[in-house]
């Protein structure tokens, strides 16, 4: 798995425990959902900035998004 699969994994992963649909993320974080949607299923590299954005509106740390990352 290459890392923008391991991310968009790991961003679902998290959406869905905070209950949140894609469209609710992608408001939350100021992303439009088909953005979302190809993040989640690895077609994107994204941007520190938007990793940001990502975390913030999920409420988790980089260290904690990014802890086990390799495992």
């Amino acid at each position: 798995m290459n890392p923008q699969e391991k991310f968009g994994k790991r961003i679902k992963f998290y959406r869905t425990q905070k209950g949140l649909s894609q469209e609710g993320l992608a408001f939350k974080a100021g992303l439009d959902r088909t953005y979302i949607a190809s993040v989640e299923n690895g077609k994107r590299n994204v941007s520190i900035q938007t990793i940001g954005k990502f975390l913030n509106a999920l409420e988790i740390t980089f260290a904690g998004f990014f802890k086990d990352f390799e495992d």
